[in-house]
């Protein structure tokens, strides 16, 4: 089978849904033609096909770009807000909290809201405190807002369909180092269910549930405990909010430990509750406490050798697993 990039796979998405339903539209910063098709060039080619009244470059105003698309999707547009890094959606927290999340509630349900923001961030490329946090928490608190990342090619495709058909706001991770990562191409009109989990790597001794670039970093590690006889199971939320509890229950109860990793700061992070609920619903079932992995709590620095004691790191992901794994009660 052929294979294509992250990069490739969203906007084959975005293409795919343009050409099916006339009322998807996509603003943002710099994704026209004349501006060279976005930052990490998502949207290439795309005026060329839709024209600009479809794909709109606007001014630097992330406000602007949200509220207008809220706007869109009160008149029944499935438009598709491109905000250029996350630290960035703190300029349209009102527009996005207090609107977008809220217009459903507050019309009794005769009001949806059928909105993608698109936004970028990632740690270990050197942009520095204002350009690389993951700030899915802040999202995933606010009742109405869902949240996904796609860790690969197909799933970035397939979620991006979902979340261009879904009725209610989606915030749209898209991690800095996954663009260029390969994967199958899973063909047109590929579809990832929101708020369904995939098992990444099947195991039976310990699970790490985790979400987005860290979920390779999971793999990897698994791999290399494997050659330790510790099996290792990997679930990739693909939906950080709402997350598939289903899934991670039924791992967990399989193998009766839990690590939660991921690239955020650790404390007060998705992770937190996660553990929490795994504590408070499968206590007698567990053989050890829940982990949590997590980004330093700090402001992510620029200096490349402080940013890479910042991230998580393997060694310490693996040293996890080997905490649950020697515990005893």
């Amino acid at each position: 089978m052929s294979e294509i990039t992250m990069t490739q796979a969203l906007n084959q998405a975005i293409d795919e849904a343009m050409a099916a339903d006339e009322g998807v539209i996509l603003l943002g910063e710099d994704v026209g033609a004349k501006q060279g098709g976005g930052v990490f060039k998502v949207s290439a080619g795309l005026t060329e096909k839709y024209g600009e009244d479809r794909i709109r470059a606007t001014p630097i105003s992330e406000q602007a770009i949200v509220g207008a698309a809220v706007g869109a999707a009160l008149t029944g547009m499935r438009p598709i807000a491109e905000i250029m890094l996350m630290n960035f959606v703190a300029v349209a927290m009102d527009q996005i909290v207090n609107h977008a999340a809220k217009l459903r509630f507050m019309s009794g349900g005769q009001t949806n809201v059928p909105l993608v923001i698109r936004t970028t961030t990632g740690v270990g490329v050197g942009f520095g405190g204002q350009h690389s946090d993951m700030l899915e928490a802040w999202f995933a608190h606010v009742p109405g807002m869902t949240v996904v990342t796609p860790s690969n090619a197909a799933d970035a495709k397939g979620l991006m369909r979902s979340a261009i058909e879904y009725n209610d706001p989606v915030i749209f991770i898209e991690n800095i180092l996954c663009y260029g990562l390969k994967s199958e191409d899973p063909g047109t009109d590929h579809r990832v269910p929101i708020g369904k989990a995939a098992v990444a790597r099947e195991g039976s001794d310990c699970t790490i549930v985790t979400y987005g670039r860290t979920v390779l970093d999971a793999l990897e590690v698994a791999g290399q405990l494997e050659e330790d006889g510790i099996s290792v199971e990997v679930i990739d939320l693909r939906t950080i909010a709402p997350y598939d509890e289903e899934t991670v229950m039924a791992s967990v109860r399989k193998t009766g430990r839990a690590v939660i990793l991921h690239e955020a700061v650790r404390s007060f992070g998705t992770g937190a509750e996660i553990a929490a609920r795994i504590t408070e619903e499968m206590f007698d079932d567990l053989k050890a406490p829940v982990q949590r992995i997590g980004g330093t709590f700090s402001a992510v620095p620029m200096a490349n050798a402080l940013e890479q004691e910042w991230i998580p790191k393997k060694e310490d992901i693996a040293a996890a697993v080997r905490k649950v794994m020697d515990w005893s009660r």
